[in-house]
C-alpha cells in the first residue's frame, strides 16, 4: 500500500480504512518513498491489530527515476533494522527480498534473510519476481511463503510460477493485479457492464477465482479505490465468464 506522503492525515484515514473494510494484509516496502511509507502505517495503525499482518521489502533502491538491485547482506541487514525502526515492531512477520541482485549470489541474499530470522527479526521470508529455478534455491535455505511476481488478466508469464506456489503451498501475491488500461470493448469490460461491477473489481475477482493461493495486493492512494477494489470479493463470477476471462488476454491496450 503506497500512501499519499505529502498528506499524512489523508495517509492515516486510508490505512485504518483498509483495516475497518477488513483487510488483514498490507504490503510496503523500504523503497517506497524511502521509508515514509513504512512510517505511515505505523502512526495510522500501531499498536497493530492482532490479525494484520504488515509485510515489507528490501533489496531493491530508487534512486530518482531507476529501480536498482541491491542485494548485498549488509544492506539487507541494514534496511530490515530500519524497517523495524520505522514500522516500530520487534520482529517483521514477512519480509521480502524485492529483487534477485544478479551481481551477488542468490545464497547470500537468502543467507542475510535468514540470518535474521534465526536472531528473531523475520519471521518469515517472501521473494519478489523470481523464477521456479530461484524459489527452489531460496528454498533450500529457508522455508519461502511467498512470491510477489507481476500478474494479471493481461499478462501472465507467471504462469507456471503461480503453478509451482500452488503446488507447494505457497502464497502467490501479483503486483499490478490490475492491467494498466482496459479497452471499453473489451471481455473484462463487458462483463462489468454486465454485472454491475468495474472493470478493476472484475480483474480482481479473476484472481480470486484462479487460485487458492491468490493474494492480490492493488496498490491505491485514495479511499475510493481502496473501497472499489475491496468490493471485489462481492463480485460473483460465472463459470462461463471466469473461462471466457481466463482465455482472453485482449483486455489491455498495447
Amino acid at each position: 500500500m503506497r500512501m499519499p506522503e505529502d498528506d499524512p492525515a489523508a495517509a492515516h484515514v486510508l490505512a485504518r480504512r483498509a483495516v475497518e473494510l477488513g483487510i488483514t494484509f498490507i504490503d510496503t516496502a523500504d523503497s517506497y518513498s524511502l521509508g515514509r511509507n513504512e512510517e505511515l502505517l505505523a502512526e495510522a495503525l500501531y499498536p497493530y491489530p492482532d490479525d494484520v499482518v504488515v509485510a515489507t521489502k528490501a533489496g531493491q533502491c530508487h534512486p530518482g527515476d531507476e529501480w536498482i538491485p541491491l542485494g548485498r547482506p549488509e544492506y539487507l541487514r541494514q534496511q530490515a533494522e530500519l524497517s523495524l525502526r520505522r514500522l516500530r515492531v520487534e520482529r517483521i512477520d514477512l519480509f521480502q527480498l524485492h529483487r534477485v541482485d544478479p551481481a551477488v549470489p542468490l545464497a547470500d541474499q537468502i543467507g542475510a534473510l535468514k540470518q535474521l530470522q534465526d536472531e528473531g527479526k523475520v519471521r518469515h521470508v517472501g521473494l519478489s519476481e523470481v523464477s521456479v529455478d530461484q524459489i527452489v534455491e531460496a528454498g533450500r535455505i529457508t522455508p519461502i511463503v511467498s512470491v510477489q511476481n507481476r500478474y494479471n488478466l493481461a499478462d501472465r508469464r507467471s504462469e507456471h510460477v503461480l503453478e509451482h506456489c500452488e503446488r507447494h503451498g505457497i502464497a502467490f501475491l501479483p503486483w499490478l493485479p490490475i492491467a494498466p488500461s482496459v479497452r471499453p470493448d473489451s471481455p473484462v469490460a463487458e462483463v462489468a457492464r454486465r454485472l454491475g461491477a468495474t472493470a478493476a473489481q472484475v480483474a480482481l475477482a479473476w484472481l480470486l477465482r484462479r487460485s487458492e493461493v491468490m493474494l492480490p495486493i492493488p496498490g491505491t492512494s485514495s479511499v475510493r479505490h481502496l473501497e472499489e477494489n475491496a468490493g471485489a470479493v462481492g463480485v460473483d463470477l460465472s463459470e462461463e465468464d471466469f473461462d471466457g476471462l481466463t482465455g482472453s488476454r485482449e483486455v489491455a491496450r498495447a
